[in-house]
């Protein structure tokens, strides 16, 4: 029985990744399995663009263009790449290339959070008037 070629899904995306970048980050998401078994015929850069994709436009899962892989395939991988920590370091690498390619240290040495993007609790202080500090003071304007 021949084997089945693998498929591949070539996508034309603002966010797919560039070879540059895939050379960079293939080695992170084409590992064999340390149990063995028969290999995925899953284009894993496909995954990643499509991960890419989700992440920039926000859609919902079963949104997906049909142009990538089953929607149940790149959750798999957006599960099991979250749990043992390959998305730090996809994100990592990547990083450090767009700071080579401005002539930076690939390492930032600071970094800038605001109040925007930091999220806060939701028990905060105090908010609002209270409605009887208002009435004693308009007590105390006339009395006094």
């Amino acid at each position: 029985m021949p084997r089945r070629a693998r498929r591949s899904y070539p996508t034309k995306y603002a966010t797919d990744l560039t070879d540059a970048q895939w050379a960079a980050i293939a080695p992170l998401v084409i590992t064999p399995s340390p149990n063995g078994g028969r290999p995925t015929e899953i284009d894993r850069r496909a995954i990643v663009n499509a991960l890419l994709y989700k992440n920039r436009t926000g859609c919902q899962w079963r949104m997906l263009p049909k142009d990538f892989p089953p929607m149940s395939s790149v959750r798999y991988y957006f599960d099991k790449w979250n749990r043992d920590g390959t998305f730090i370091k996809i994100n990592d690498t990547l990083r450090k290339l767009a700071r080579q390619a401005l002539n930076r240290d690939p390492e930032p040495s600071i970094s800038v959070l605001d109040s925007q993007s930091v999220k806060t609790t939701e028990a905060g202080g105090e908010r609002g008037d209270d409605g009887g500090k208002k009435g004693q003071r308009a007590q105390t304007a006339i009395l006094g």
